[in-house]
């Protein structure tokens, strides 16, 4: 396995692969952008070519290409090396040939059919008559040839088995094409038919963008009131409705880099708003939101803005789903655009500005209960009272901030003309499941804890100092002769262990006489060591920092460092002493303990 890393890290150049997901600008030797994994104005993370790494100066991320796959598409490393090797065009070998891989090869073959089918339809739409009917179609909804193409858009045959007929002739038997739920078993003892016929295929993708299943909007017999509007895969080893995110795939980073994601209920919603420039949208197909959406969704945010048909007769699921994601720590907001019965589509294809505003005047949850409930029903009646505090008191007692709490009832006890006190009451009848607050509680706290970019204790003040002199000794290696063997002391383990051995290998090449012969071999000695070491990265992640962020420091810096290390090394001296005083119980014991802490002491005086 190693070699095979080693194979694809020689066939793959980390900025190819970052700056696929990143903007980058060439800054000296390195290039620089936004980082995708924290908000930031500046651009404060930087790629180095030269060392085949990556590193955020902001939030401390970093490492090679195999830990930005891992970052950028939250997967583990066994995924980010199957789509590193992909990119490279490296076999994966199995690793213990005894481990049965029949359920990893089933798999493997549904993909290819899957992808296959992809193309069958894709062709399908540009080369049949009723498909470039269908592609007129498409067109008049306000879609573009290169959004067509980029989704994959196709159409399916109406014929009873065109694509199983194609996928047989591929080598596929028909028992694999039912697994894929691309064909329906005939009750007649026949071969399967396809299940999709006469119908606009949308290919659903997975995170990395293969096709695992597709939706079919009817499109032949769209005038047959029998006939469904949209049929979709049934649930498949690849597709499972209740985790698939439509548009992940494109919308991933986009949601990332704005902290945001916009969810609808549509294909045709998702598409349009992609192809209108709101790129952080996907849609949930034809269920609502569900607990496995919503750890996918948390790789990328915490921030949600939902446009669903809030007023539906999928209400109730909508509040389940909002239920949901308040418990699982995430902001939600509610773009409220059905009062005017138009879905987000055809908002983008009258008026794409229009869309823009709704996305910005999104309304937080609590407003949206208000306005939902009010407008429903009738504050006047009882029954109607009734029904608004059954759907806003279960969503105050929800709340974990007091003062928020208080400013809802406040509010709700005006709506309704009572007093605030009644509201009180009726509000601690109301029961919320433990585990479900707790969960939010927890989510909440996760949520509000800092990055830890600086370490402000003593052992961090250390860490910093360290790293600073070794980037500058790796930047300038005459800086290396600022270390007296006195110094090595004052520093960590392995940074001691480091010192010792780089000052050892190059002794004989300071006593050379060609200054320029001895700086090419000092950094060929330097490189050597660095390489040789289990901390590559951290090495050469100072190095880096040296180029970005101490490009106009040296000697001077080093001596300041030097003295700060000093300065750390005696106050733990003094502190020491002082526990040792404390504990002894041998009075000329102390007196020497003492006299000792004098000495120190005066030495720290002197040296400030």
């Amino acid at each position: 396995m190693d070699s095979q890393i080693e194979e694809i890290k020689n066939k793959l150049n980390v900025l190819d692969i970052v700056s696929a997901y990143v903007k980058l600008t060439k800054t000296g030797v390195n290039y620089r952008g936004v980082c995708p994994f924290h908000s930031e104005k500046g651009p404060s993370f930087f790629v180095s070519p030269a060392r085949q790494m990556w590193h955020c100066f902001g939030c401390g991320a970093g490492g090679d290409i195999f830990e930005f796959i891992k970052k950028i598409e939250s997967v583990e490393f066994g995924e980010a090396l199957r789509i590193l090797a992909q990119k490279a065009g490296v076999e994966l070998k199995r690793q213990n040939p005894q481990i049965s891989d029949e359920k990893n090869k089933e798999k493997n073959r549904l993909y290819e059919i899957c992808e296959l089918a992809c193309i069958f339809f894709e062709k399908q739409l540009q080369a049949s008559d009723w498909g470039k009917k269908a592609n007129e179609y498409l067109l008049n909804r306000g879609l573009k040839l290169e959004t067509i193409k980029k989704w994959r858009i196709g159409y399916s045959p109406d014929t009873w088995q065109g694509l199983s007929d194609f996928l047989v002739g591929r080598g596929y038997s028909r028992q694999e094409i039912l697994k894929a739920g691309l064909a329906v078993q005939s009750e007649k003892g026949k071969n399967p038919y396809d299940r999709f016929r006469g119908r606009i295929i949308f290919p659903i993708f997975d995170q990395n963008s293969r096709p695992i299943g597709f939706g079919a909007r009817v499109f032949k017999e769209a005038d047959k009131k029998e006939t469904a509007k949209y049929i979709n895969t049934p649930q498949t080893p690849l597709y499972d409705k209740s985790s698939v995110l439509y548009g992940i795939n494109f919308a991933k980073i986009p949601i990332r880099r704005l902290n945001q994601c916009v969810l609808t209920e549509g294909y045709m919603d998702a598409i349009m708003c992609h192809q209108a420039g709101f790129e952080n949208t996907v849609a949930v197909s034809g269920t609502a939101l569900t607990e496995k959406h919503l750890p996918i969704l948390k790789r990328y945010t915490d921030n949600l803005l939902l446009s669903f048909d809030m007023d539906s007769a999928g209400d109730n699921a909508t509040k389940r789903s909002i239920e949901l994601a308040e418990s699982q720590g995430f902001n939600l907001k509610v773009i409220n655009i059905y009062n005017n019965a138009k879905d987000p589509a055809e908002i983008i294809l009258e008026n794409s500005q229009n869309w823009e505003n709704s996305v910005k005047n999104s309304r937080g949850i609590m407003d949206y209960y208000f306005d939902s409930s009010f407008s429903r029903f009738d504050k006047k009646t009882v029954e109607g009272r009734m029904s608004i505090q059954n759907i806003i008191l279960p969503a105050i007692k929800r709340l974990q901030n007091k003062i928020e709490q208080s400013h809802w009832i406040e509010k709700l006890a005006q709506k309704l003309q009572v007093k605030e006190s009644s509201i009180i009451a009726e509000l601690a009848n109301i029961k919320v499941e433990t585990n479900f607050q707790e969960q939010v509680y927890q989510n909440l706290l996760k949520r509000t804890q800092p990055i830890k970019i600086n370490d402000f204790t003593t052992e961090g003040r250390k860490k910093m100092l360290e790293e600073r002199i070794v980037s500058l000794i790796l930047k300038n290696p005459y800086n290396l002769n600022l270390i007296k063997d006195q110094d090595l002391e004052l520093f960590s383990d392995d940074i001691n262990k480091f010192f010792e051995k780089i000052k050892k290998e190059s002794e004989p090449i300071f006593a050379l006489d060609d200054e320029s012969k001895t700086e090419e071999k000092l950094k060929a000695v330097f490189a050597d060591i660095s390489n040789q070491t289990e901390h590559k990265i951290f090495f050469d992640t100072l190095a880096l920092k040296a180029e970005v962020e101490l490009e106009n420091e040296g000697p001077e810096e080093i001596e300041l460092c030097l003295c700060g290390l000093k300065d750390i090394r005696l106050r733990n001296i003094l502190e020491s002493l002082s526990l040792q005083i404390a504990a002894e119980e041998d009075q000329q014991k102390i007196e020497e303990l003492k006299t000792e802490f004098n000495k120190k002491a005066k030495e720290l005086h002197c040296k400030n």
